[in-house]
């Protein structure tokens, strides 16, 4: 087990904008035509999903082995790289249900994981 204060950091990061999207989502009162209908709604959900990819590519390689068969990292990178490279091919129904079925379970994982490794980090 390495040094992994700055992957700590990052998922913080990671947890902040998984609030932020469930707080967005309840501001919008969840629904999938609310989400069609409005482009903040879209581009606020869309960005914090960009955002986390973005992050993703920033943890430590031995924090991503690590965490592996917990996570995939793989498919969140993916998402990030979707939207950086078609945005305006995505599909906005996938949008909506990773933010409405992945999201939360990433925020239960990021919760667990900033505990462990913050344990860590003060030993």
């Amino acid at each position: 087990m390495g040094n992994y204060s700055r992957d700590l950091t990052i998922l913080m990061h990671m947890k902040v904008y998984c609030r932020q999207i469930s707080e967005t989502l309840d501001r919008f009162e969840k629904t999938y035509e609310n989400f069609v209908r409005d482009n903040d709604f879209q581009d606020s959900i869309a960005m914090k999903i960009f955002q986390i990819g973005e992050l993703v590519n920033h943890l430590s390689s031995d924090y991503l082995i690590e965490t592996q068969n917990e996570i995939n990292w793989n498919d969140i990178r993916g998402m990030r790289n979707r939207f950086a490279h078609g945005y305006f091919e995505m599909d906005r129904k996938i949008i909506f249900n990773v933010a409405q079925r992945d999201i939360p379970n990433l925020k239960l994982f990021l919760e667990k994981e900033v505990q462990r490794l913050s344990d860590l980090e003060s030993k």
